[in-house]
């Protein structure tokens, strides 16, 4: 798998979100941007364990994706980061980068991985980010794939 077409199709999955009326649509990038434009989605760190099977047929990949919000309002600004890591609905990031699984038998991220899967949501809290502080959280992201391209 090429790690950074990986990180980008996780963020153009994570760009089918739909959020409530009145909210800035939701920025997303698969690198650590310079500076946030709130809300926002990007693609962090990633950890590769290689040889998961003989032969170089398949590598895992775990992302650390980060979700933050502005904090012009805390109440406002959870309530964003809420929406964004509920298990379903519009504004589901879960049910958005889920859906680049694909059909069952094809591939996922428009053929550069085996599969995928959100495994968990963790570190919901204050970050601070290019000086500025934002409430947010993390996504770690499962995708399996092919090690030999």
């Amino acid at each position: 798998m090429q790690i950074s077409a990986v990180r980008d199709a996780i963020a153009d999955a994570a760009r089918a979100v739909v959020l409530p009326t009145g909210i800035a649509k939701l920025t997303c990038t698969g690198y650590v941007p310079d500076a946030v434009t709130a809300p926002c989605f990007f693609v962090g760190e990633v950890e590769v364990n290689f040889d998961k099977a003989m032969g170089r047929k398949l590598d895992e990949l775990t992302f650390t994706c980060r979700v933050l919000a502005g904090r012009a309002d805390d109440r406002s600004s959870q309530r964003i980061i809420d929406a964004l890591l509920s298990g379903s609905g519009p504004a589901s990031l879960k049910a958005a980068i889920e859906a680049a699984r694909g059909a069952p038998g094809e591939m996922a991220l428009g053929g550069l991985a085996d599969d995928l899967h959100l495994q968990r949501v963790q570190g919901y809290r204050w970050f601070e980010h290019a000086g500025s502080t934002y409430v947010g959280a993390e996504l770690i992201l499962k995708v399996i794939g092919d090690g030999s391209t």
